[in-house]
């Protein structure tokens, strides 16, 4: 969800580079259920991302984001607009840089997918580089080191039962289900020639595995694309994709935003995956913000690595598997070439996590 209501805005896709969407029978359903989408100025989508499609649209007067599974079929379980709006429409009350969710439309038909419409947060998206006016401030890494830690910090410490969610997900047993169901996705995504590296890998997150630690909410791909800033305080205005939200043990998400918070002197694939300008904008070392978020959290950090091996093994299947969809001609983006090389340089790397031999 970028930033940015002008149609100039450069998080705009043209409305030809657009994915079109029947915005005839969106307009029909919004009017069924009492809201107006407003003709001018007309959607655009915005861009970036590889998985859901997001539209600038106005409903009722009023600029919203308008949300939608990708194109093609879905696996099953993923990019669950439901779920999602279910946490955007209740955890607003206990988080202010929550986007509150306005409407679900549960009816495939409508537009092949269901889709949901979430209120409008405009600010700073910060993707894969620092822009170049933040380049130079020398208090940038320190602040943005910050807001991370707080922000998952306060997103772990929310009372699930106090806004409705106590019931999402699975707890028990999630970070079993966790080695299981990755070591599978592991196996069947891999490149080959890398069966022993996976089997290792494999063999010690279930020789080390440990207890769940107290529940919490977890939004599960935590990183700085995914939140929106205030452009002056860089303080958090909206925190987005919720579509994997869940509760479980709040260590595995923390670990999940460190395995995108790369050093200088990471492995290339760490650097090539840029999902995260962590080198650019001088973040703290991950030591240190291991250190701050137990700080912060109250929680007991001794057996992390653990949580880091299985969230960079996680890492590493998922370039696998969308690697996987080039490698089987699945798709012709070319984007997708290279996802191969990353996720087996990743899985390189967390084989020397797991060793004791990087953190």
């Amino acid at each position: 969800m970028p930033t940015g209501s002008s149609t100039e805005e450069p998080g705009l896709r043209s409305r030809a580079d657009s994915v079109p969407l029947d915005w005839d029978a969106v307009r029909a359903h919004l009017a069924a259920h009492g809201h107006r989408l407003d003709a001018d100025p007309p959607p655009r989508q915005f861009a970036g991302g590889l998985a859901n499609l997001n539209y600038l649209i106005h409903l009722d007067g009023k600029p919203a984001v308008l949300r939608r599974p990708p194109m093609g079929e879905l696996p099953a379980g993923a990019y669950d607009m439901a779920r999602e709006f279910r946490i955007l429409s209740r955890l607003p009350d206990a988080l202010p840089f929550i986007a509150r969710g306005l409407h679900l439309c549960d009816d495939p038909s409508v537009i092949g997918q269901r889709f949901q419409i979430i209120e409008y947060r405009p600010g700073l998206v910060i993707r894969e580089h620092l822009p170049p006016d933040l380049a130079h401030r020398p208090e940038i890494g320190a602040r943005l080191s910050q807001v991370l830690l707080e922000t998952i910090a306060a997103i772990h410490a929310v009372d699930t039962r106090a806004v409705g969610l106590d019931d999402l997900g699975r707890p028990e047993g999630f970070l079993a289900r966790g080695v299981s169901g990755w070591r599978k996705r592991g196996l069947a995504a891999m490149e080959d020639g890398t069966e022993a590296l996976h089997k290792d890998v494999g063999a010690w997150l279930e020789a080390n595995l440990v207890p769940d630690g107290p529940p919490g909410l977890l939004h599960n791909d935590f990183k700085l694309n995914n939140i929106i800033l205030d452009p002056e305080t860089f303080a958090p205005r909206a925190v987005v994709d919720w579509d994997q939200g869940t509760r479980g043990d709040p260590l595995f998400d923390f670990a999940t935003l460190l395995s995108y918070w790369i050093h200088a002197d990471d492995p290339p694939a760490m650097h090539d995956m840029e999902q995260m300008p962590a080198v650019e904008a001088c973040l703290c070392s991950r030591q240190d913000a291991v250190a701050a978020y137990g700080r912060m959290s109250g929680r007991d950090m001794s057996d992390f690595r653990f949580h880091r091996v299985l969230a960079m093994y996680k890492l590493a299947v998922i370039f696998l598997q969308l690697g996987l969809r080039w490698r089987s001609g699945a798709t012709q983006d070319r984007r997708y070439a290279a996802f191969t090389g990353y996720g087996t340089g990743i899985l390189e790397f967390t084989h020397e996590i797991a060793q004791g031999r990087a953190f």
